[in-house]
């Protein structure tokens, strides 16, 4: 797992029931009748409609931040306060972590007090980062072994704080516990199991989950589903498996409604007063200095300059980082805000080709002497290529000659042709829709193809948005269809003005549109969608009297064993999910484009007549219910249909391919598949290095087996490629690998033992 998460995301469960999975295990298999019935359910509820419901997140300003620190914290919100003054991107973590466990404790029915002191526990679970010098918190690239050993001695520092001035022993042992392994391994802290306190578990799961799902320097924010399978990986292990599956049900309710109740019931049930009296954060915040038409006019210039723009204050943080920079770079505005600038950050070269050391850095010593240059340089770009630029440094003086900072300006200097510019060639060339002035629906069918092959080709990330228009028809049966049109141009100049280089927008047809966002990974698009969203529904209309109109949205990534079909699917599905789930919305799927840990080994004999084209064995952490859930996904997105269905077996039948058509070359044809599914569960315990059982295992089996429907299809050259193609597309939606715990003699003797019972009584 990621080194940088601590603790947790959210999950369920009360303390009063003590769950199956506490308890140890007669044997390594489930009640044989238990189990079938159960996966027998599941499987053949394979034709309902879905359920995909996704959380969502709240946005606050200073001034609401500010006041709901205040009320929730008391005397306590000052150290909040000196938290945000010495690293804001810590503190906003714990506002979000906090507002999460919030929700999931609201939704678990606990105490009133209880919930306080998780709260509590959680907005302040990182004060200790208080005491750790800037050059750590701030640094841009990997620690060393001894800043890590100085990054991870914050928990004692953060308990040292609580202890001088926190009278809540709840608050206290939660902190303390909150790093804690649900398996007692974590060294320092004897604790496992649920001698941890429910808070410290679940608060655990929610700064890992917050901590994966947010974009950092190192590694971008990972989708919502990939970072809940890595919850169910180590659960057993790091976190409480029964609180995960909680957590994990909890994103498949409304959570938008759930979040905003939160804010309110601070604001309106707690009492400051009651925390403190005479100490607290001052809600009078400093209004924000006026705008004037000159600054907003150098806000927008610097937003849309094909020119990377960075600022840096004195002491080398960055504080601005346009969206020209990140396109160049690769690197988001908000995984470097308030990091310091060091030639480490983008692998600066000097014009020679010559590594830039940290203590060289050119940005130091202007700020240092208030020199400004311009050089050539060399800079890593994304997809990890070597960039020529020219760079501008201009220091900025303060009236009285003190240097307050440095602008710095980067070209591109490089000649080569990049993916984002043949992209953005093909969409300049595209056929325009003749009201929007967009793509129209034949060129992004046309495009689509070309776009998802050339990012497959380089393995870079893209990923595809697909909007509408909210209750549409209301708008051109009460105003009239001239005021629909307006409204369509004025969402399709929204979708626009949001594009990068590479990116293609068109209108799919009607009051429905569609994004290609190039190089951009699931959770980029996914807080592109939410502020288009954001920024529509605030927008009035003049054609509609002054009232605003808002739109739906459903955003993927592509994933190994794609087609564009199949991501075009997921996409629309993904809409057509919001929209069932009252609109006005963003839901992303799709476990994205990260590669499994084990690559798929096939087998190198021909397949003979008869024969099964790829089979497999795969394993996924999931629980069961989770798996089969995702198995509907790649069912709905592949246009298959459940053939048969048998205990715990499913045949699905598959067509591979472009449309049947007479007189075409086998390479031209479809190819039809049949897909065997045969399900288990496994639960056993993993054994320590001194023999001694370390934590309970669970996951999904799945055997899969591919053959052909047809003699005609075994005969084609491409059968096999395209039937591997499927089951790599089935391991990326189950997200799934091949299970290495032993021969696979062993797995199908549990399996026997796990489904003779129920074969008998057939």
């Amino acid at each position: 797992m990621d080194p940088s998460l601590s603790a947790s995301p959210t999950s369920e469960v009360q303390e009063a029931p003590r769950n199956d999975l506490h308890q140890p295990p007669s044997s390594d298999v489930v009640a044989p009748e238990e189990r079938v019935a159960e996966l027998t359910d599941l499987l053949a509820d394979l034709d309902d409609p879905p359920h995909f419901g996704r959380g969502s997140s709240l946005k606050l300003s200073t001034t609401q931040e500010n006041n709901l620190i205040q009320v929730r914290l008391g005397i306590a919100s000052s150290l909040y306060a000196a938290l945000k003054w010495k690293h804001e991107p810590t503190a906003r973590h714990c506002l979000r972590v906090a507002l999460n466990c919030s929700v999931w404790a609201h939704r678990l029915g606990l105490p009133q007090e209880r919930r306080d002191e998780i709260e509590v526990a959680a907005l302040l679970h990182d004060i200790g980062k208080i005491g750790v010098p800037d050059q750590i918190l701030a640094k841009p690239c990997p620690l060393s072994r001894q800043e890590t050993a100085v990054m991870d001695g914050h928990w004692l520092m953060g308990l040292e704080i609580l202890r001088g001035c926190c009278a809540s022993q709840g608050v206290q042992e939660i902190v303390m516990h909150a790093r804690a392994w649900f398996d007692g391994t974590k060294e320092g802290l004897s604790a496992a199991g649920e001698e941890i306190p429910l808070g410290a578990r679940m608060l655990s799961i929610v700064d890992a989950y917050d901590a994966m799902t947010t974009d950092h320097v190192y590694r971008p924010a990972r989708p919502r589903e990939r970072a809940l399978h890595e919850l169910f990986s180590y659960g057993g292990r790091q976190f409480d498996r029964t609180l995960v599956k909680s957590f994990s049900e909890l994103h498949e309710c409304d959570e938008r409604k759930l979040i905003e109740l939160v804010p309110r019931r601070w604001l309106q049930i707690l009492d400051p007063s009651a925390a403190n009296a005479a100490w607290g954060l001052n809600s009078r915040a400093a209004a924000p200095p006026q705008l004037f038409a000159e600054s907003l006019f150098q806000q927008r210039l610097i937003e849309n300059m094909d020119d990377a723009v960075i600022f840096v204050d004195a002491a080398l943080r960055i504080l601005r980082w346009n969206p020209a920079a990140e396109r160049l770079t690769g690197v988001s505005g908000e995984s470097v805000y308030h990091r310091l600038w060091l030639p480490s950050l983008l692998r600066v070269r000097d014009e020679h080709g010559c590594v830039i050391r940290d203590e060289q850095c050119p940005v130091a010593y202007s700020i240092r002497t208030g020199t400004p240059w311009m050089r050539r340089l060399n800079v890593r770009g994304r997809e990890g290529r070597v960039l020529a630029i020219d760079a501008h440094a201009m220091p900025v003086h303060s009236e009285d000659g003190t240097v307050q900072g440095l602008a710095l300006v980067l070209h591109d200097a490089s000649q080569e042709t990049t993916l984002q510019e043949r992209c953005q060639n093909l969409h300049e060339m595209a056929t325009r829709d003749p009201l929007t002035q967009l793509a129209n629906r034949s060129e992004f069918d046309r495009l689509l193809d070309v776009f998802v092959t050339a990012h497959a080709e380089k393995k870079r990330p893209c990923s595809l948005i697909m909007s509408d228009i909210d209750f549409f028809k209301e708008v051109n049966d009460n105003f009239g269809h001239q005021a629909g049109d307006e409204v369509i141009r004025s969402f399709a100049a929204l979708l626009k003005g949001s594009c990068r280089a590479g990116d293609l927008v068109a209108r799919y047809g009607g009051e429905e549109f569609v994004m290609l966002c190039a190089d951009c990974d699931s959770g980029t698009v996914a807080r592109r969608a939410e502020q288009l969203r954001s920024a529509f529904g605030r927008t009035p209309h003049d054609e509609l009297s002054g009232k605003m109109v808002t739109a739906s949205f459903g955003v993927t990534e592509i994933q190994p064993g794609d087609t564009p079909d199949t991501m075009l699917r997921r996409a629309d599905r993904a809409l057509l999910t919001a929209k069932e789930e009252g609109r006005n919305k963003v839901v992303q799927l799709g476990s994205g484009n990260e590669t499994a840990d084990q690559p798929l080994k096939w087998p190198r004999r021909r397949p003979a007549a008869g024969d099964v084209l790829v089979e497999q064995r795969l394993a996924s952490g999931v629980p069961l219910s989770v798996s089969v859930e995702k198995l509907r996904g790649f069912i709905a997105d592949h246009h298959a249909h459940v053939a048969s269905l048998s205990g715990n077996r499913v045949a699905l039948a598959i067509t591979c391919g472009p449309p049947a058509r007479p007189f075409l070359h086998d390479a031209q044809r479809p190819s039809h598949f049949t897909m065997e599914l045969e399900y288990s569960e496994q639960r056993a315990w993993h054994e320590g290095p001194d023999g001694v059982r370390a934590h309970r295992f669970i996951r999904t089996l799945i055997k899969v087996a591919v053959r052909t429907a047809s003699a005609r299809d075994r005969r084609q050259k491409l059968a096999a490629e395209r039937a591997r193609q499927l089951l790599i597309s089935l391991r990326a939606y189950l997200m799934a690998i091949e299970p290495v715990d032993g021969p696979e003699t062993s797995v199908l003797e549990r399996a026997k033992h796990l489904f003779a019972p129920w074969w008998a009584k057939k």
